[in-house]
């Protein structure tokens, strides 16, 4: 799956299916990342994270660490059916990590602290809502685009765009 095909919401016959617990379990390590971040105000720690949204963005969520961890340790374990989603939303809210923890990184060599704070609070908040209550904030804001993308096509004529009927 490539990022263009995620940004510009492409569906096509090649669409993957992930198991869905796998970013779940993703987004409680992250969780813990970025609290340790906060805690420890470990630059290192940062970049880990970076880089980890970076390979969930470009490659796909099947790509990070935590997707091998769980793949390797924790799924094999699992018992009964396997719930699978798409993953573009998932990918998407990767790169809205990758896009909160690159302004942080920059934040942070600028020196605005204040500003590197709260942008990874509210990645945490994010990683956060979708560990604790499989409330993936990315994915949800990736459908919305998507749906709005699709009003506004299926428009017949340019008068009709101003006409948006409530998502």
């Amino acid at each position: 799956m490539s990022l263009t095909s995620v940004l510009t919401f492409k569906v096509g016959d090649k669409t993957r299916l992930i198991d869905a617990r796998g970013p779940r379990f993703g987004a409680a390590i992250t969780t813990l990342v970025l609290t340790s971040i906060l805690a420890l105000e470990s630059f290192p720690l940062m970049i880990w994270q970076l880089g980890v949204f970076a390979a969930g963005a470009f490659i796909g969520p099947h790509a990070t660490p935590y997707s091998w961890i769980y793949k390797s340790l924790i799924k094999p374990r699992l018992r009964g059916d396997i719930p699978t989603e798409d993953i573009r939303p998932p990918q998407f809210a990767q790169i809205v990590g990758f896009a909160f923890l690159a302004t942080a990184t920059l934040a942070t060599i600028v020196n605005a602290n204040a500003l590197a704070t709260v942008v990874i609070g509210f990645a945490l908040a994010a990683a956060f809502l979708n560990a604790a209550f499989n409330f993936c904030l990315g994915c949800e804001i990736y459908l919305l685009l998507a749906r709005l993308r699709s009003t506004i096509t299926a428009r017949k004529n340019r008068e009709d765009s101003y006409n948006l009927p409530s998502l």
